[in-house]
């Protein structure tokens, strides 16, 4: 039972999985809270989009980690939603600091709707995760 580059890897990304699933708690609280009206969307589109950029580089850290260690299959599993997180930022409304929401439409019925279930959908993908990289690295453990 050797403790490996591929065993930290999945070790590192269950962890990193676990600040994901709270990242992606947060977002779903925060939309809900924007949809029954408690706070007003200026402040929480300030206390939601320095969320976005470290999601998406700690989600690119431990794929990069996989690619390193040779875990392709691992990689071809999280290759959607990175291709999804690319999509979403180059497509981002135009605002002057970095982020995903814009406080003049996150009110919209449509794009909080599409916002809640994008945080639905991230904490299910991240859940899931988890128990494979959990799995994974016991696998790893075990068969090394």
């Amino acid at each position: 039972m050797a403790f490996t580059f591929v065993a930290f890897s999945y070790l590192l990304a269950m962890i990193l999985a676990a600040i994901l699933i709270f990242f992606a708690i947060f977002h779903i609280i925060a939309f809900d809270e924007l949809k029954t009206d408690y706070k007003n969307p200026i402040d929480q589109c300030n206390s939601l989009n320095p969320l976005v950029l470290p999601e998406y580089a700690l989600h690119i850290f431990y794929n990069i980690l996989f690619l390193i260690g040779g875990q392709i299959v691992t990689v071809a599993l999280n290759v959607p939603l990175i291709g999804y997180h690319v999509y979403r930022y180059i497509y981002r409304p135009v605002m002057s600091g970095p982020g995903l929401y814009d406080p003049t439409t996150i009110m919209n019925a449509d794009v909080l709707s599409r916002c809640m279930r994008e945080g639905w959908i991230k904490l299910a993908f991240y859940l899931l995760s988890f128990f494979y990289y959990l799995y994974s690295m016991i696998y790893v453990l075990v068969s090394s």
